[in-house]
């Protein structure tokens, strides 16, 4: 399985910067999780990834959806199919969609007819997206959240999307035999544990006990959605926890598990 994370910001020189504003993998070309910077970094995959999975709702994870669909909009000869629980599809309806924010696309057709639809999943339960087996599972972060247990022919990825303390998804993890990578979010260094803790989300400390719930040091793990302003703080923590099986995910990079 092929895992790329889209850059999303610039550094002054106009060059794509490591740090990381917004949320998007795309996973073997053909589907993106989340869609931050989908249309803004996207690149060489356009052409084939016609399925978005998200995990919630916040703007960070959905920027790019929108301007997806707009820069596609002509060309498009079946809808872009977002994946999302029914509470986040009728959010997006009533916040995005809507006519104020950004165009109604599930109701503007093209001349090959609709581009926009809407297929609602539901957590617990696998569904195949673009070869892909997906099981979605509830995180602990804004209501509701998604992590998934992502399959193909070859073996499984756990990707928790963003998260604080939580305990399904390693449930679930540790039930899959083929598990051949965790891609884990990581927000905030140790001393913004209380303002991580509001907003639900991991500490380096946090992450190593999550870890733990696992208990497979065998496996790679790689930190993703790192809060821009505290990256290199928060790289050098999760580097003094010696860690050996633990790496930060390169940002406009690629792994192959």
């Amino acid at each position: 399985m092929e895992i790329r994370l889209l850059k999303s910001s610039f550094d002054d020189d106009g060059s794509a910067s490591t740090r990381q504003h917004t949320a998007c993998f795309v996973v073997n070309g053909v589907a993106a999780f989340d869609a931050g910077s989908l249309a803004m970094a996207i690149g060489e995959d356009r052409p084939n990834v016609r399925d978005i999975v998200l995990s919630h709702t916040h703007l960070d994870h959905i920027a790019g959806l929108p301007l997806f669909i707009d820069d596609l909009f002509s060309t498009l000869r079946s809808p872009i199919r977002v994946h999302a629980s029914l509470t986040m599809i009728g959010a997006l309806r009533s916040h995005i969609f809507n006519d104020v924010i950004y165009p109604n696309f599930e109701e503007i057709k093209n001349e090959f007819g609709q581009v926009l639809e809407f297929r609602e999943y539901e957590f617990e339960v696998e569904f195949s997206v673009a070869g892909l087996s997906i099981l979605p599972v509830k995180v602990n972060h804004n209501e509701p959240s998604a992590g998934f247990i992502v399959g193909d022919a070859i073996g499984t990825i756990a990707l928790t999307g963003d998260t604080a303390d939580t305990d399904a998804i390693w449930v679930a993890a540790g039930q899959r035999n083929d598990l051949r990578a965790i891609v884990v979010e990581c927000a905030f260094p140790e001393s913004m544990t209380k303002l991580a803790a509001t907003a639900r989300h991991l500490t380096p400390l946090g992450l190593k006990a999550e870890l733990e719930k696992l208990d497979r040091g065998d496996l790679p793990v790689y930190v993703a959605n790192i809060k821009p302003m505290f990256r290199e703080q928060v790289v050098a923590e999760i580097e003094e926890l010696g860690l050996s099986n633990v790496r930060i995910f390169p940002v406009g990079g690629v792994i192959s598990v």
